[in-house]
């Protein structure tokens, strides 16, 4: 079961039986992994990548990245991995697809991502192939 324990009781309060709570629990597990698949997709990829992460060494508000690369893993709810940037590297602590495709495209690579940074970083990124796309 991938829903902590108060989670599980409101879900059960809310009227849903055991299985229903096993059910949704499974589904989000479901949901976590299609979306790594679709982050892995997105970074797949050659470069450039564009960002709207901080840099200490530069104003610029998008970032401009030659190359990236992810490594990510699931296990229920939890997305987790490293994201390695221009010879660098940050842990991921989660992330989601921010827009799957442009409007009228049928494209299985999203067009802008979010990953959540850990140490180093620490916060929510946005990170696309196109810079207006940020």
């Amino acid at each position: 079961m991938h829903f902590d324990q108060r989670t599980q009781q409101a879900l059960r309060e809310a009227g849903l039986d055991a299985d229903a709570v096993a059910a949704a629990s499974d589904r989000v597990a479901d949901l976590v992994a299609e979306d790594a698949d679709r982050l892995r997709a997105f970074f797949a990829a050659d470069g450039p990548y564009y960002s709207d992460m901080e840099l200490a060494h530069s104003t610029a508000e998008t970032q401009e990245h030659p190359t990236a690369d992810v490594d990510l893993f699931t296990h229920g709810s939890d997305l987790r991995g490293y994201l390695s940037l221009d010879g660098w590297g940050v842990p991921v602590e989660g992330g989601r697809v921010l827009r799957p495709t442009t409007e009228g495209e049928e494209a299985e690579v999203p067009v802008l991502v979010e990953l959540s940074l850990g140490a180093t970083i620490h916060g929510r990124v946005r990170f696309a192939r196109d810079p207006e796309a940020l």
